[in-house]
């Protein structure tokens, strides 16, 4: 029994002359000069969509997901099926589906992201830095390199 697939999504041009497909998504003929095909059946442009986002799957890329009897795009899937990992502040689990924010390889959680000396949240459009493995507001940063807290390498 497969649970996840990947599957590419070729759009074919011109239908061959004579029987035409049936739609897989809204079962009429696909009387349209192209369809895409995916999963085995045959698909109008506009009904290969994204089971969440609606998105038109012919459009956003050559492959889509499966799981779960939902058909989804990348963006999808990864959001509600993604691997798990470690927040690098507080190293606790972030389930998939929860939103985070990343920084180079590191990944938080929403309410870790804050400056790991004097605990600041960033507000959208906040600068921060990123000093061995730490994230800094900028006051802390510029302090810390007039001190010489932190080695010139920067990250």
């Amino acid at each position: 029994m497969v649970l996840d697939k990947e599957e590419g999504v070729p759009m074919l041009s011109v239908q061959p002359k004579g029987k035409q497909k049936g739609c897989a998504g809204c079962n009429r003929k696909i009387k349209d000069r192209y369809l895409l095909k995916a999963l085995d059946k045959y698909w109008h442009e506009d009904c290969l969509k994204c089971a969440c986002c609606d998105c038109r799957l012919g459009e956003v890329g050559s492959t889509l997901y499966t799981k779960a009897n939902l058909i989804l795009c990348r963006r999808d899937y990864l959001r509600l099926f993604g691997t798990t990992g470690n927040c690098a502040a507080c190293s606790k689990l972030i389930p998939a589906f929860e939103m985070v924010m990343r920084a180079r390889d590191n990944v938080y959680h929403l309410d870790c992201f804050a400056c790991q000396l004097c605990n600041q949240r960033f507000c959208v459009g906040d600068k921060f830095f990123l000093k061995n493995n730490m994230i800094l507001c900028q006051m802390d940063y510029e302090e810390g390199q007039l001190n010489g807290s932190f080695d010139t390498q920067v990250q």
